[in-house]
Parts: C-alpha cells; structure tokens; sequence
C-alpha cells in the first residue's frame, strides 16, 4: 500500500509538470489551450482539425477501464464540439510524454508517444531531444533522491512495526488487532 501510494503521489507531481509543460509548448506553437471539457487535457486547431489530447505521462498510464472511460470522455467530447461548432473536424489523440508505441492507430483515437507526441504538438522534430529529453534526465536525478527517501520511510516504518508488534521476529496478532480494532 505504501508503494502504491508514494509512487502515484509521484506519477501526479510528474504527471502533472509534464503536462503543463505541453500545453504550454503547444500554446506557443499552435495557439492551443487547456481544455474546458472534462477528461480532454488540451485542444488546438492545426489544418482545420481540432485535436482534442488527453495527456498522460507514458504509454502505461491505464488499465482497460480507465482506457474505456478515456474513449467515452472522446466521444463526448466529440458530441461537444460539433453540438457547439457545427461541422468541425475533431480528431481524438492520447499523448504520452516519454515512451513508444509503434501502432498509433487505435480505431477511435490515436496514441502518441515520446517523440512523435512532442513533435506533434510543437512542430519542431527536435524538441523531444533538445529540451524534453533533457528534462527526464534531470526528473530521474530528482527520482533517484525520491528513492533513497522512500528506503528511509520503509526502514523506519519496518523498525517501528517490528517495536511494536513483533516478539522475537513473529507477528504478535492479538496486539496488531488490538492496536487495529480496539474502541477508545
């Protein structure tokens, strides 16, 4: 439980850097914007299309659930623009900022990874070398002291749980449910 909760807590502060970052790139290339529909991150117009981006940050980011309900926030998305907008071209698109996936196409939408995603949104095929790229190296140095804090919070949480709730190594259960359960 621990694990999960540090490294989600870390994928939303990455997660969340990564993004602003993109719409931030896209704004200034392609005047786009932050979305005002739920589930979409961003939306820009670029060869009269809207591409509607849901950003995440790498190719792994969901399981088939969270994948299904990232397709019904398209297609509602979708039925928005053209109830709002009549007759505009909208194109759905899952952006990933590091990673690959060398089949795009997904029927209803297309995933775009690492590089094609930032030179999608940026026009500048070096962009990804340049400054994003760069950008993960000094992410993994700031990981890599997230790491060594997590050891520390292990170790202690395990000294202290072995304090007391162990006797010679062994869980001692009628005290951890006690500890647990107990009322007052």
């Amino acid at each position: 439980m621990l694990d999960a909760r540090l490294l989600e807590y870390e994928e939303t502060i990455f997660g969340t850097f990564l993004e602003g970052l993109a719409i931030f790139v896209n704004e200034k290339a392609f005047n786009g914007r932050k979305s005002g529909i739920g589930g979409v991150d961003l939306e820009f117009d670029r060869e009269s299309i809207r591409y509607i981006v849901s950003i995440k940050s790498g190719p792994n980011w969901g399981n088939s659930s969270q994948i299904a309900k990232m397709k019904t926030d398209f297609r509602r998305a979708i039925k928005i623009l053209r109830t709002n907008e009549s007759g505009v071209n909208a194109r759905a698109i899952n952006g990933c900022c590091y990673g690959k996936d060398d089949n795009p196409d997904k029927g209803e939408y297309e995933k775009l990874c690492g590089e094609r995603f930032w030179y999608f949104i940026s026009g500048e095929p070096r962009l990804y070398v340049d400054i994003v790229e760069p950008l993960g190296h000094l992410a993994k140095e700031r990981n890599e002291e997230f790491v060594e804090h997590y050891a520390k919070i292990v170790n202690l949480m395990t000294k202290e749980f072995i304090d007391d709730f162990c006797v010679d190594g062994a869980i001692d259960w009628a005290r951890l449910v006690e500890f647990n359960s107990a009322s007052g």
